[in-house]
This record gives structure tokens, C-alpha cells and sequence, in this order.
């Protein structure tokens, strides 16, 4: 997977001049200030954003788990965005279909799966959100922050399950400021600044750079 040259959004480069390769077997975190160009650098890879000069090469059937609700329809239920948001992943609805039953399980809102989502609290939402997003396995995981889906109940499954699909993932390229999360999951950090590559190597070293310059 190869990210080249720079990102252009509104007039603004928020990754310039950037190359980097990512192989299969990596676990990347990325860390930097805020407004560095950490999730841009994410979402350029996801495809999300187009990039107006460059070349991202992606190899592989890629996940991104953040702007988890993404997609929703609110006027729909909840076990219809199971459907509209797997297919959006890009999943064959059979197969969709065959997760269901897991997805409900899993996200644990009981009556409400047939209710319209617009009727859900904010954490209920993330629940179905996560559950539906973590349910498709990848090559590639993108990951926004290590995510304590919902409330305190939800997190321990939440955080279990994001272990295993990290585990059986090709790739993780993962954008956080909780170096713990980093230190657990990562075998290789990148420190950015300005939307350029400041550090890249081994996590403690890297993290240790980063703390001492900007503490």
C-alpha cells in the first residue's frame, strides 16, 4: 500500500509531499498534534477523500472504522441499516443477511433494532454502528482512535472485538492520541506534522521523540 506526494482539500495541504509504504504484516500507528494530518492521511487511504495530485495503491479489501454512522438512514430501522449499511461496505446482501442475526446480538438494543434510528440515543447508535462495520472482516483496517463503543457495558466486547479483527487483519493503520492503544497494537509509528513524515520506526522510540518535543 503506497501513499505518494500530496493531498489537496479546499485549497489547503493538509499532507504534502508525503511517501510511505505500508506491507502486509504492519501494524502503523500514526501520531501528531491535532490538525497535523493524521485522519485526512486516513481517509486519503480509505478513498474518501480524492487526492489532487499523487497516488495511493491499495491492495486489498480495506475497513475503515470511523464516522461509524456513516450512511445511516434515519428514517429507516434499524435492521434495515443492517442491509443499506452492508451493502455500502461493499458486502453481497446474502451475506448481509446470513450477519444479521449476529449484528443484532451484538449491538444489544433489544425492541429498538425495529424501531427508526432516528429514535435512538447517540450510544445506541454507536452500538448498531460498530456492530454492522466490525462484523465485515478486511485485509486492511483503518482505525480513527482504538473505539470504546457505547457505554461501559458495551466496551469490553467492543474492545475484544476490535483485538481480533487488528489480529486477523493484512494491515492496521491505526490514528490515535492514546499511546498505550499505540504501544498494544503497533509494531511501527509515524510521527506527522504539517502533513509531513517528522519519525517513522519503532513505537517507543517514536513516541519518546514525539513527547520530548512537544511537551
Amino acid at each position: 500500500m503506497k501513499q505518494r506526494n500530496s493531498k489537496l482539500i479546499k485549497d489547503v495541504h493538509a499532507i504534502n509531499g508525503m511517501s510511505l509504504k505500508i506491507g502486509e504484516g504492519e501494524r502503523v500507528g500514526i501520531i501528531g498534534r491535532n490538525g497535523a494530518g493524521k485522519s485526512t492521511l486516513l481517509k486519503a487511504i480509505a478513498g474518501i477523500y480524492p487526492l489532487s495530485n499523487g497516488s495511493v495503491d491499495v491492495r486489498g479489501t480495506i475497513r475503515s472504522l470511523f464516522e461509524l454512522n456513516l450512511g445511516f438512514d434515519f428514517e429507516a430501522t434499524g435492521r434495515e441499516n443492517i442491509m443499506y449499511r452492508g451493502l455500502l461496505l461493499g458486502e453481497h446482501p446474502q451475506i448481509v443477511r446470513e450477519k444479521t442475526k449476529e449484528i443484532i446480538e451484538f449491538a444489544d438494543i433489544g425492541e429498538f433494532i425495529d424501531y427508526p434510528v432516528k429514535t435512538y440515543s447517540a450510544g445506541m447508535q454507536v452500538r448498531l454502528a460498530f456492530s454492522i462495520s466490525t462484523s465485515i472482516r478486511g485485509d486492511i483496517i483503518l482505525l480513527d482512535e482504538v473505539i470504546g463503543a457505547g457505554d461501559a457495558s458495551f466496551f469490553k466486547k467492543a474492545r475484544q472485538r476490535i483485538t481480533e479483527l487488528i489480529e486477523s487483519a493484512k494491515i492496521l493503520v491505526l490514528v490515535s492520541h492514546d499511546f498505550n492503544s499505540v504501544r498494544e497494537f503497533c509494531t511501527r509509528v509515524i510521527w506527522i506534522e504539517k502533513g509531513q513524515i517528522i519519525e517513522d520506526g519503532i513505537p517507543e522510540t517514536v513516541i519518546s521523540k514525539y513527547l520530548k518535543a512537544t511537551l
